[in-house]
């Protein structure tokens, strides 16, 4: 099972230790989205610098390209996108049930690949096959999200779930003894193996390690009935952790969580399914008892101009800094902050420069990830609720 230390705890919030094959997060923890073996706009030696404890990639968008295979063949998705720290996946649900003329039924989803039309098949057998072969270090269910917010429908996605959690256990302990005993004929144990080349300095190619784990993903959208159904359903099935699926509303995310985290068992990891965009959100989430965070909203909004501040954020675009000479954030120590004034990427963002959207990708990870460092100290030194009342009403000036 996946290793979680709890070193402290407030209410439902706490803070721990995730360990895994390639390092450990501390928590909680936003993690870098990575959704194409990539944070967009960013190298990885970048999202080191900012900060950054892990990324996620997406098992949709990598099966159709580059394809699992080669993923596999490169040593897995740390050793082919040069990160070389914790890795998770996304199943890809999300992304297509969003396509249309998706086709489900009790096996699976068939849909067309938004790039050149391909048909593709995919279900919770295959979704963990392919999750395996990009080897990270912990994956996620394959899960139904409904796209309408009816009860009758979304009851009949979270049902839909659980079935395909079974499927998804079944087939990751198949896999998991698979490569186990690849793993033994190959000689040592994995942990050995890993120990030996790490040692020799040496950079091995030979594929995933069979250290990976698996999270349930608890569904139910807005409903807190469903969602205290799927919590239970989840926990029931004894995975290594869990994500929180669904799309969620500020209002209605406290009592969502407080039902959810109160059910699942303490002892095991919490991921907050692409939340993040809004501060309030990591605040919320971290409060009511998640671990870690994945969000494409910080880096895609970098790259239309859109910058946190502490004060909120601003259009950068806008003509009023065009002749401002001060940083973006006074108190940032991130490489943009540090080096160039607004007026610059004003001046950056109006000449459509390719640096613009790299410095602001840069500046808002970095701001994301360091409120969520700072909510994680918070916590330990007994502040939290002071920090978070400070933070939140400087940034949305209540």
């Amino acid at each position: 099972m996946l290793k979680f230390d709890i070193e402290k705890r407030d209410g439902l919030a706490r803070v721990g230790t995730i360990h895994t094959p390639h390092g450990d997060i501390k928590t909680p923890a936003f993690v870098g989205a990575a959704t194409r073996a990539t944070v967009k706009a960013l190298t990885m030696q970048e999202m080191r610098d900012l900060g950054s404890q892990a990324i996620l990639a997406n098992t949709y968008h990598l099966i159709l390209r580059p394809g699992t295979d080669l993923i596999k063949e490169a040593g897995g998705l740390a050793e082919f996108s040069s990160w070389h720290g914790p890795t998770f996946t996304d199943s890809g649900g999300f992304q297509i049930f969003s396509l249309p003329n998706v086709k489900i039924s009790e096996n699976g989803v068939k849909f067309k690949s938004h790039i050149d039309g391909a048909n593709f098949e995919i279900t919770p057998e295959s979704s963990m096959q392919a999750q395996w072969a990009i080897g990270a270090d912990i994956h996620m269910a394959f899960d139904h999200l409904a796209k309408s917010e009816n009860y009758a429908d979304m009851k009949v996605a979270m049902e839909r779930t659980h079935a395909w959690l079974d499927r998804c256990v079944t087939e990751h302990q198949r896999l998991k003894k698979s490569a186990t005993r690849a793993g033994d004929l190959a000689g040592g144990t994995p942990d050995a193996r890993s120990r030996q080349a790490s040692t020799m300095g040496e950079t091995a190619r030979s594929g995933p390690a069979p250290e990976q784990y698996l999270y349930a993903v608890v569904q139910g959208g807005t409903f807190n009935d469903l969602r205290a159904e799927s919590a239970k359903y989840c926990a029931s099935k004894n995975p290594d952790g869990f994500g929180i699926g669904g799309v969620f509303t500020a209002d209605g995310m406290a009592e969502m969580l407080q039902t959810v985290n109160s059910i699942l068992p303490e002892d095991k990891p919490r991921h907050l399914l692409g939340m993040g965009q809004e501060p309030i959100d990591l605040f919320v989430g971290a409060e009511f008892g998640c671990d870690t965070f994945d969000c494409v909203g910080p880096t895609r909004m970098a790259r239309n101009g859109s910058l946190y501040t502490l004060d909120g954020r601003i259009n950068i675009k806008n003509a009023k800094y065009k002749h401002d000479f001060t940083p973006l954030m006074p108190d940032c120590d991130c490489e943009c902050c540090k080096n160039y004034t607004r007026a610059y990427l004003h001046h950056l963002f109006k000449t459509d420069e390719i640096t613009a959207k790299v410095l602001a990708s840069i500046h808002n990870e970095h701001f994301v990830v360091h409120t969520v460092d700072n909510i994680r100290k918070s916590l330990l030194d007994g502040t939290f609720q002071e920090y978070k009342n400070q933070f939140l009403s400087r940034y949305y000036h209540k």
